[in-house]
């Protein structure tokens, strides 16, 4: 307290003083207390000030003046909305698409109208949603009917960030100069696409997820690239009612601990080019992982290929599937296979183990040099398989009686039967084109089984009824 607050507080004591002396004693009293309490010190507030404070007249810092050299004003966030459609195609390069893709609210529908021309522009969706095209999806006009997205030069199409889901419906993607970009990539993420087609030139996969969830159901890729058309590295893959053309490779996989993977009735057409340079042709290629992950492949068509599917560490089945115009069936190269009720015509092995088990059952093989084919390391179990072959089934002759030779195709092993039946004309007429019989067929065969006539060491027929049955080893004939 300072000096003049000391001085008026001793002026009205004084005064109250005075007064109480004119009192009576109980006025007196309340008089003296009242004076007490109000030149009695408050320490509290001393102790504990009080939390409102007065304004300053001044601050440090004006934050609405102050921004400094390097303020810029934040983006205002777009309005959200639960369905856009946008209409973009004729306009490269105006960002119509992307801007479309940040106003869909997470969980929203994108619908792409391309009726002047393809959209073109890079998708990055950090966000669940669907993108569906306006008009329907047809595979026998899909180039000229359906909205297209394409890629700009050397960039994807559609990235998919970790933890982000995506169903794609109804649309073409584009990327013709793709460069070492792929199409479509994911990490960690769900891709669900139906009814989509893809026209993809690069180096790398027209697909490409890593980890997460991969679903396609009713997809063409036509992929003009030295890579896989389809890359799933720990990505669990479902894929349905899938065709492939024109890529090097079909379907690249590594499959996690997850659910199995499963190829159903897909149709992967290869180049048809020898394994001369680069790397292997392969429809499908099962690689090692940490993980011991399982593929399951059923009523496929695989043709084109060096090899039609490689396995390299997984379990993997394929059953009533079709393997054509390439050089191995199935290559085991280490892991498990089971190989049931399939058809293979290829040029030298159907199935071939190097290491590892493998369980080959029910199968037609034709063309072919060597119809399973087994290394030290590996274990197979092999029967009620069937062969058209040429080479295989050729018979040696063994002389009977001077001149006289009969066919014989020694001790076959049991895990095949070699059939002297015509090809059957309808397994691959409608899928290769001409028929072509590779069934074996020996020259007189009927007639000889019948107890007639020989063949010479060169395996040409005698025919001589004057023999029959084993009189035809003896000097004299039968009658």
């Amino acid at each position: 307290m300072n000096i003049r607050s000391l001085a008026k507080v001793s002026l009205l004591a004084a005064f109250a003083l005075s007064a109480v002396t004119a009192l009576p004693d109980p006025v007196q009293a309340q008089v003296a207390a009242k004076v007490e309490a109000q030149t009695r010190p408050n320490f509290g507030v001393l102790l504990d000030p009080p939390t409102r404070s007065r304004p300053r007249a001044h601050r440090r810092y004006d934050y609405g003046r102050y921004r400094g050299p390097d303020w810029r004003p934040l983006p205002r966030p777009p309005h959200q909305e639960e369905v856009v459609l946008v209409d973009c195609g004729g306009n490269p390069g105006s960002g119509a698409i992307e801007s479309a893709v940040q106003r869909v609210r997470p969980g929203g529908t994108l619908i792409i109208r391309a009726r002047a021309g393809a959209c073109v522009g890079w998708l990055n969706i950090d966000k669940p949603m669907t993108i569906i095209g306006d008009s329907g999806f047809d595979p026998r006009r899909w180039d000229a009917a359906t909205p297209t997205l394409q890629a700009p030069d050397g960039l994807p199409c559609l990235t998919v960030a970790p933890g982000v889901r995506v169903e794609v419906r109804d649309l073409v993607f584009a990327s013709p100069r793709a460069g070492d970009a792929a199409c479509v990539v994911g990490y960690n993420a769900e891709i669900v696409m139906s009814r989509v087609g893809f026209r993809h030139a690069g180096d790398e996969a027209a697909i490409y997820a890593d980890g997460g969830l991969l679903d396609l159901r009713d997809v063409l890729i036509d992929a003009r690239t030295v890579s896989a058309a389809i890359v799933a590295d720990g990505a669990a893959a479902t894929l349905y009612e899938l065709a492939i053309t024109g890529a090097q490779s079909g379907v690249d996989l590594t499959p996690g601990s997850g659910a199995p993977s499963t190829l159903t009735s897909v149709t992967l057409i290869g180049s048809e080019q020898p394994n001369n340079f680069g790397p292997r042709a392969i429809g499908v290629i099962v690689r090692s992982a940490r993980d011991y992950g399982q593929v399951a492949i059923s009523n496929a068509k695989i043709c084109g290929y060096v090899e039609g599917v490689a396995v390299e560490g997984a379990s993997v089945s394929v059953s009533n599937s079709r393997i054509c115009k390439g050089d191995k069936g199935a290559v085991l190269y280490n892991g498990e296979l089971v190989f049931d009720q399939n058809r293979v015509r290829v040029s030298q092995v159907g199935v071939a183990a190097a290491s590892g088990r493998a369980v080959v059952t029910g199968n037609s093989f034709a063309g072919v040099r060597e119809a399973i084919y087994a290394e030290d390391r590996a274990n197979i179990e092999a029967h009620d398989n069937r062969v058209w072959s040429r080479d295989l089934c050729r018979p040696r002759f063994e002389s009977r009686y001077r001149d006289r030779y009969a066919p014989s195709w020694g001790n076959r092993a049991r895990d095949y039967e070699c059939q002297y039946t015509p090809y059957p004309r309808d397994w691959w007429e409608a899928e290769d084109g001409q028929y072509y019989d590779h069934g074996y067929a020996l020259d007189g065969y009927d007639r000889y089984q019948q107890g007639y006539g020989w063949y010479d060491r060169d395996g040409r027929y005698i025919p001589d009824d004057r023999y029959r049955g084993d009189d035809r080893w003896r000097r004299s004939g039968w009658f």
